[in-house]
């Protein structure tokens, strides 16, 4: 470049080629006026630009970083580290795993390492009981103590809004959570949070309430909402209900205490409960799948075993916490006591995860998108079924 000012000849060209950004570092240099200008200090100077120029070259980068609006996760790891219990899993439609945890909050699968959020990075709460996406790719977790939303950069808890004049609606694409430990359900409608009361009941059993356990949506625009003294269902207009007394339940020790919920491919609902097992609601009829099947110990022994915590005595299928259906039709159910049953239509099969494990407990039963059948733990793994037998997944 020529130099046609004769007061900036001798000024080195790295100075003039110097960003607008970094002209300010000029200042710092003395004009050199004089041509016989000793070479080392002119040396020093380009030094001294050149480790400015860099300085501010790293600053920028950090500024960078800082200002991302990316979550920074409480930690990562190669394995999942749980141990609370994993009570929901999801995979989004980017292939990503979400598993909500009984007490640590969420994990963040990428297929290579975990990530993990709780509520130090805005979890309503670090009790994950469900995880769903919204058709914008939002994430939604439903915890023990409100709603919580990640739409890739930042986690937002949710108030919600309503109280008992608020009217029952529901449309496509409305997402629906359980709203702890109020005897309603929380409805998102793609703009707010909204609190729905459950309709009261005059004979509620004794201890039980209308807490929302399980949430199912089946055919004919169908909403089944599972709590814990029975099961609403609601089409868009009207609300009808099954519990003790449309079930016609008099003795104290069968009564409905409803942990899962699910409308099959069939149209049928299975209401799995903590004590009395599988109902099997068909048409107009309803039974009792775990007797029919005979897998029902007498209540007695059943209730004291557990309150003996001598839970591997318990080989029925009566405390189901989970209830799944996967794509070759099979129904899945996730009992406290004795594990994984399988129903194919005609045999109902029993499965131990792992004689390792304390719990054969399952919180949770999931198909992802290739097909593989997964198993939330109360101990706090995930298990995955390979046709036989299961294996420690991740």
């Amino acid at each position: 470049m020529a130099i046609k000012d004769t007061k900036y000849r001798h000024i080195h060209p790295i100075v003039l080629a110097m960003s607008d950004k970094m002209r300010y570092i000029s200042t710092l240099c003395i004009i050199l006026e004089k041509p016989e200008m000793n070479k080392k200090i002119e040396l020093i100077y380009i030094i001294l630009i050149l480790t400015l120029n860099f300085s501010c070259a790293e600053k920028k980068s950090t500024e960078k970083e800082i200002n991302q609006p990316e979550l920074v996760a409480t930690s990562n790891s190669d394995t999942l580290t749980f141990t609370s219990g994993i009570r929901a899993i999801f995979q989004d439609s980017k292939g990503n795993y979400w598993l909500g945890s009984h007490n640590e909050g969420v994990s963040f699968y990428n297929g290579k390492s975990f990530e993990y959020f709780t509520t130090n990075e805005g979890l309503a709460d670090n009790q994950i009981r469900s995880i769903q996406e919204d058709e914008n790719g939002t994430i939604w977790f439903g915890t023990a103590n409100g709603v919580s939303s990640y739409d890739g950069k930042t986690i937002k808890t949710h108030s919600p809004i309503g109280n008992l004049e608020s009217k029952w609606t529901k449309k496509d694409g409305d997402l629906w959570f359980n709203a702890g430990t109020k005897q309603g359900v929380y409805k998102h409608d793609g703009l707010k949070l909204i609190y729905l009361p459950f309709p009261t009941s005059k004979n509620i059993t004794s201890g039980s309430t209308y807490a929302v356990t399980s949430i199912s949506e089946g055919k004919n625009d169908l909403l089944w909402l599972g709590t814990y003294a029975g099961v609403f269902g609601y089409n868009g207009s009207e609300i009808t209900t099954i519990n003790d007394e449309t079930l016609r339940l008099t003795e104290d020790s069968e009564k409905m205490h409803v942990r899962s919920i699910l409308e099959d491919s069939q149209g049928r609902l299975w209401i799995g409960n903590n004590g009395i097992g599988v109902m099997l609601k068909s048409g107009n009829s309803i039974i009792n799948f775990s007797k029919e099947q005979g897998k029902f110990i007498p209540m007695n022994d059943y209730e004291a075993n557990a309150l003996s915590k001598q839970f591997t005595r318990n080989t029925g299928l009566q405390a189901v916490f989970s209830i799944t259906e996967d794509s070759q039709e099979n129904i899945w159910f996730g009992d406290r006591d004795s594990g994984a049953w399988k129903f194919d239509g005609k045999t109902l099969t029993n499965y131990i995860i792992d004689t390792k494990l304390t719990s054969q407990m399952i919180y949770d039963i999931y198909e992802d998108q290739n097909k593989n059948l997964l198993f939330g733990m109360a101990e706090g793994g995930v298990y995955k079924f390979n046709g036989k037998t299961f294996d420690k997944w991740h």
